[in-house]
């Protein structure tokens, strides 16, 4: 079996501050990682996908924490065929126009490029300093299954070669009876990590908890169950504690997909308050030998 690393997508949310989890000496940026990092040995950056990074940061980021430790970072929402605020694009790539949002098809082919390029060499520092886990590319609900999306999950793993990364769907088509076993093969044969996740239910965004390692790398986001998953609120829509009885009945599943994988990250995205890290100290005790 191979290891299991447990972790939070985030460490610097609004509410986890304000929640007391940090004690009052961790008032710095720098502080604050350093204290996550002496909690758990892995950590998501969520921020990457609203804004790319500057390599400046990602240097102290990998600065900032113990050796062993590793960050997954969140691809860039255009990246992943999301509308992306101009604002948030490169000052010299943005485009001459009154829309507050653009896809990926309102811009040119070098743009694109560009943008690819700079968004993974700022991750430099975390491959130099062999921290760099995986590059989570987390799909829109209406990337379906269909031969041009499946191309374009190629196209990402070529890009961003030799970095690893990890797939995500948001459409529940990839899951459906007819088309699951078809996934599967797909991301086997390419050798694409597939992001597991528990989350709401009920929902075309829903996908349901499929466990299985399709590369050395296996990954699962713990999206919570609240009654809210449609809100625009993120606090709303990720604001579940996990009990003690569903954390437990996790374990022995989560301990079978490390079986079949060389590395398993285990997430929990209900960042809401500590939620997520609460449940996810619980998650290491049981999983503990």
């Amino acid at each position: 079996m191979g290891g299991i690393e447990v972790g939070t997508a985030s460490w610097t949310d609004k509410t986890l501050l304000a929640s007391g989890w940090y004690p009052a000496d961790a008032n710095t940026p720098e502080k604050r990682l350093a204290f996550y990092a002496g909690q758990f040995p892995l950590v998501e950056v969520d921020s990457t996908y609203y804004s790319p990074p500057a390599e400046a940061t990602v240097r102290l980021w990998a600065e900032r924490t113990p050796p062993g430790f590793t960050f997954n970072i969140k691809a860039f929402s255009l990246l992943t065929g999301h509308p992306t605020r101009v604002a948030a694009l490169y000052k010299d790539l943005r485009p001459a126009t009154d829309k507050s949002n653009v896809y990926p098809d309102d811009l040119p082919d070098a743009t694109r490029d560009q943008v690819w390029e700079r968004f993974l060499s700022s991750l430099g520092p975390l491959v130099e300093a062999q921290k760099l886990g995986a590059i989570l590319f987390q799909f829109p609900p209406w990337f379906t299954i269909r031969r041009s999306n499946k191309q374009y999950l190629l196209e990402v793993a070529q890009r961003c070669d030799p970095l690893p990364v990890a797939i995500e769907f948001r459409h529940e088509s990839w899951f459906h009876e007819e088309n699951k076993d078809e996934t599967l093969e797909f991301l086997r044969e390419h050798r694409l990590p597939m992001v597991c996740v528990d989350m709401p239910q009920g929902h075309k965004s829903s996908i349901p908890p499929v466990l299985a390692a399709t590369a050395g790398l296996a990954v699962v986001r713990f999206h919570g169950h609240s009654d809210k998953w449609t809100s625009k609120d993120i606090h709303e829509k990720f604001g579940y504690l996990y009990s003690e009885r569903e954390l437990k009945n996790w374990a022995p599943k989560l301990r079978e997909l490390a079986g079949q994988a060389e590395r398993t990250h285990v997430l929990m995205n209900n960042c809401r308050d500590d939620f997520a890290q609460r449940n996810a100290r619980q998650l290491v005790d049981l999983l503990a030998p």
